[in-house]
C-alpha cells in the first residue's frame, strides 16, 4: 500500500496538473497527527483499475489525481498547527467540467478529507462514507443509491479496505 520512501511527482506514468484551478470555499476541520502526516506525505498509488485515485505530497501540498485518466483533481495545501499536528488551510479543485463533475463545495470538502482519511491513510472513515452516499444521493435526485456502488464509483477498490 505505501513504499517505505514517499512518492513522488515522478513516480507516476501520467499526471496532468489541474488546468482550470478553483478554489474550494470548504476545507476540513480535521487536524491530522504528525504521525498521520508523516504517512499522507507518503502518498499512494492505485494498484489496479478498481483502484481510483493516485495521491502525493511536494512540501506541503498534497495532489489528489485520479488514477485512469492521471488528471489532477485536488490540490490541498497543509500547515501546522499549535501543538503537534497539522490540517488543511486551503485548497483548488479541476474546475474544467470536462475533466470533472462539480458538486459543490461541501462535496469537495468531504472527498478531500475522505481520500485522504480512507484511501491514504486506511481509516474506516464511517461518517465521511455515509456522507459522501448523502450528497451523491443529494445531487443525483435518487434516494435508492446503493452506497457500496456509489463509493466504489467514486472512491474505487481500496475505499473498502
Amino acid at each position: 500500500m505505501m513504499a517505505d520512501a514517499p512518492l513522488t511527482r515522478e513516480s507516476f506514468r501520467r499526471l496532468h496538473p489541474i488546468s482550470v484551478p478553483r478554489p474550494v470555499s470548504q476545507v476540513p476541520d480535521r487536524v491530522w497527527t504528525e504521525e498521520e502526516w508523516d504517512r499522507i506525505r507518503r502518498g499512494c498509488r492505485a494498484g489496479s483499475m478498481d483502484e481510483k485515485w493516485n495521491v502525493f505530497a511536494e512540501g506541503d501540498v498534497l495532489f489528489m489525481h485520479r488514477s485512469w485518466t492521471g488528471h489532477g483533481v485536488y490540490e490541498v495545501s497543509f500547515t501546522r498547527v499549535a501543538g503537534p499536528g497539522r490540517r488543511i488551510v486551503s485548497a483548488v479543485v479541476e474546475g474544467d467540467a470536462q475533466r470533472y463533475r462539480n458538486m459543490g463545495d461541501a462535496y469537495d470538502c468531504l472527498m478531500m478529507e475522505l481520500i485522504t482519511s480512507a484511501i491514504v491513510l486506511g481509516e474506516p472513515a464511517v461518517e465521511l462514507r455515509a456522507g459522501l452516499v448523502e450528497l451523491t444521493a443529494r445531487a443525483s435526485g435518487r434516494s435508492d443509491l446503493p452506497s457500496g456502488a456509489v463509493e466504489h464509483s467514486v472512491l474505487g477498490l481500496r475505499s473498502g479496505s
